[in-house]
């Protein structure tokens, strides 16, 4: 691999502040030194054996978008998440009488999920503490990954509590995701292979959030091999948890977050000062996207690249798909797709307002006279139109308008916008009050 550039001095001045001792029990402080391109060079020799090189491959999606988008397909990964890099390469680096003791977790994140997974591999004792509110799924598959799950507690705060105290009682170590140089140094070989497996990139889009190791990481390594590549963080725009921790130059304790699982690390509190430092010094630009954005980048993404991922792992490319990047136009571009741990109950609801939200399912409403023969008269028009029917249905009880007549309300698909404009200009023609029902 060719080095272009060392960035050493840049990164010690990034973490030239950060105080030495820290509050997390997890980890010592030996571990939160400073993030060097050789800790990351070391990560990746160490974990290589462990994880996938996951394609960066490029998008049919390239020509919708007016550049050459190549995505870093992450969510391939075997517990579906690039949490597996630094996890990997924080077990392998812990002293030979703790991972005898074992490692205990308590969450339901894609970190957990990966601590189970590498934990096991390692044959490293591996605890889960999960609330009682945890999904089976999530559960099932912690337990297959060969960890013991214990679930406890109403609420993650709980959980979180009785991990400490059994950690504390039977000698494991608490584990939780942090921004340690081990870890942030194990999620920087992205960048590595971003780097090596597209050559002449412009730019790299990281999911960012209040979990922003990833970008902080890669954008160490990225840096140091070119300082002229751009390295870009989206975050949601209901959460800037990101933003507004940069702004205020700590990281933000009080954000409001959503536990929904849909958001997953996309609404998680900030929780270090190493990857904010780093964020700051060598990330050119954060950008937050609508949760409309995200859902219709899920939709991309599962037509494009037959890639079902969740929001962490669409972000990315949903500040394309909202336009919030207009200089990339014309560049090569690689985004990072870290993540694709959707709920299967959740897959259906997201892909169901994704097309509303594209224009491609809509609903109208309009009155018939009830007899023989308009119904059909309706459907010719559809057909004509090529709408095809999902679903229609006939209210004769409670219409309020004259007698004998029936409302018709009809959800159909479409191509796109423009067929949609098509379709209720020609059943506007036709039947005048139709009404449509705005998403």
């Amino acid at each position: 691999m060719k080095i272009v550039s060392r960035n050493e001095e840049l990164l010690r001045d990034a973490l030239s502040r950060i105080p030495q001792s820290s509050s997390r029990t997890s980890l010592s402080s030996s571990n939160n030194k400073l993030i060097r391109f050789e800790d990351i060079s070391a990560a990746a020799f160490k974990i290589q054996c462990g994880v996938q090189k996951t394609p960066c491959m490029y998008s049919r999606l390239s020509k919708q978008y007016g550049m050459d988008i190549y995505l870093k397909k992450e969510f391939l990964q075997y517990t579906g998440s690039v949490k597996e890099r630094g996890v990997l390469y924080l077990l392998t680096s812990l002293p030979q009488d703790q991972q005898r003791k074992g490692v205990i977790v308590a969450s339901d994140s894609n970190f957990s999920m990966a601590v189970a997974y590498h934990a096991s591999e390692l044959r490293i004792p591996v605890f889960v503490i999960m609330s009682t509110s945890t999904s089976p799924a999530r559960v099932k598959m912690c337990r297959e990954y060969g960890a013991m799950v214990i679930s406890y507690g109403t609420t993650a705060k709980d959980s979180q509590t009785h991990a400490r105290r059994l950690a504390q009682e039977n000698g494991y170590l608490y584990l939780e995701e942090e921004d340690s140089a081990v870890y942030l140094s194990g999620l920087g070989t992205v960048g590595l292979e971003v780097y090596e497996q597209v050559p002449k990139l412009d730019a790299v889009i990281f999911p960012a959030g209040g979990h922003c190791g990833l970008l902080a990481g890669s954008a160490a390594a990225l840096k140091h091999l070119n300082p002229h590549i751009s390295v870009i963080g989206v975050e949601s725009e209901s959460f800037p948890v990101l933003q507004q921790s940069l702004k205020a130059g700590h990281p933000i304790e009080d954000q409001a977050c959503s536990n929904h699982h849909f958001y997953g690390d996309v609404s998680g509190l900030c929780f270090g000062s190493n990857s904010l430092q780093l964020t700051g010094k060598l990330v050119d630009k954060v950008v937050a996207v609508r949760e409309e954005d995200i859902l219709v980048s899920m939709l991309r993404l599962l037509e494009y690249e037959r890639a079902t991922v969740d929001a962490e792992g669409a972000i990315g490319l949903a500040a394309l798909v909202a336009g919030k990047l207009p200089e990339l136009k014309g560049k090569r571009v690689a985004v990072v797709i870290c993540s694709g741990n959707l709920e299967l109950h959740l897959l259906q609801q997201c892909i169901a307002r994704a097309l509303t939200l594209d224009n491609r399912v809509c609903r109208f409403s309009l009155v018939l006279s009830d007899s023989p023969g308009d119904v059909s008269k309706l459907l010719e028009i559809l057909a004509r139109e090529e709408a095809r029917v999902l679903d229609i249905k006939q209210e004769r009880t409670f219409v309020t308008s004259e007698l004998f007549t029936v409302e018709v309300t009809c959800t159909v698909e479409t191509r796109d916008k423009i067929h949609t404009a098509q379709l209720r200009n020609a059943l506007l023609e036709r039947y005048p009050t139709a009404a449509w029902t705005e998403r």
